[in-house]
């Protein structure tokens, strides 16, 4: 017997929706990925006009929200699974999944070439690898076979600053990178503790994600280590001359909070089912806020120094 998912018998009984084209794009999540890019560009060192600053922000939103509209689309029956997203769009049938992949490809295409012809090429070939990335590297065959998916497919998340910063320079140097290294070796941490009161929704589906694969205690170990990681990693754009003790003391700062806060989930041991993971949240909403903080340290160091 064959069995229909949510999206596909509700998708003729309920009319699409702007809005939920707009949660296609996964607003929330890419607010963060649409404030490191503004901050790669704001604190890259030369001018860009600011038309053109614009068009490179709208173009980073665009790809980023079309490659998220890719991944909804490619996993709707998976969402559907799982209680975290099972309200999206397409597991509601709100959408048919042929509108929601011609929308996402339609912004994807629009973002790289728009970014090419107003702001320039490498910016744009960056962009497109990053959609690539995410879209199919992460999606399509990391995140369901390895648990090691958000490891290597956070550097999805991480290519934004270099792309606002290329943006300004023409050209990659060693800043930018490391702005991309910071994001990708915070990714760990921060979708791990997500992913440690959420677990019983990635078995359901059989994600292996790694509370599921190597089990609560492997996962905050590792938890730690990343973020001990982070810290240095974090200070290494001041030790190297490119930002001023600002940024440079705010990054300790917010690293070394981001480390005892991870030090609390990776050497606690949950006490049963009734535990609420309280460490875990925690950790999980600093993290997203810690990041909005120290890019918005790297900019505001940018300018006491100008």
């Amino acid at each position: 017997m064959t069995t229909t998912s949510p999206s596909s018998t509700a998708a003729t009984a309920l009319p699409a929706d702007w809005r939920d084209l707009i949660a296609l794009t996964k607003p929330r999540v890419i607010s963060l990925v649409i404030f490191t890019g503004l901050c790669g560009l704001l604190a890259a060192p030369g001018a860009i006009h600011p038309v053109l600053g614009f068009t490179a922000i709208l173009c980073i939103a665009m790809g980023a929200g079309g490659a998220a509209a890719l991944n909804q689309w490619w996993e709707a029956d998976l969402d559907a699974g799982m209680k975290r997203t099972a309200n999206r769009p397409l597991p509601q049938g709100r959408l048919d999944r042929t509108t929601a992949r011609d929308f996402a490809g339609v912004l994807c295409a629009v973002s790289v070439f728009l970014m090419g012809f107003a702001v320039g090429w490498l910016p744009a070939a960056i962009l497109a690898v990053s959609i690539f990335y995410y879209s199919v590297v992460y999606t399509i065959w990391l995140k369901p076979r390895t648990p090691q998916n958000i490891v290597i497919g956070g550097g999805a998340g991480a290519f934004p600053p270099l792309i606002g910063w290329v943006a300004v320079t023409g050209h990659v140097t060693l800043m930018p990178v490391l702005l991309f290294a910071i994001i990708f070796f915070w990714t760990p941490p921060h979708f791990w503790a997500l992913a440690l009161f959420v677990k019983s929704d990635y078995a359901k589906v059989g994600i292996p994600m790694m509370p599921v694969v190597a089990g609560e205690k492997s996962t905050r170990r590792q938890i730690l280590a990343y973020a001990v990681l982070l810290l240095p990693l974090t200070a290494a754009p001041w030790w190297i001359g490119g930002t001023g003790a600002f940024y440079g003391i705010s990054a300790l700062v917010l690293s070394g909070l981001f480390l005892l806060l991870s030090i609390r989930v990776g050497l606690r041991e949950r006490t049963g089912p009734e535990d609420r993971m309280k460490p875990e949240k925690q950790l999980f909403a600093y993290s997203i806020l810690y990041l909005f903080v120290l890019f918005a340290a790297l900019v505001a160091d940018r300018f006491i120094m100008l």
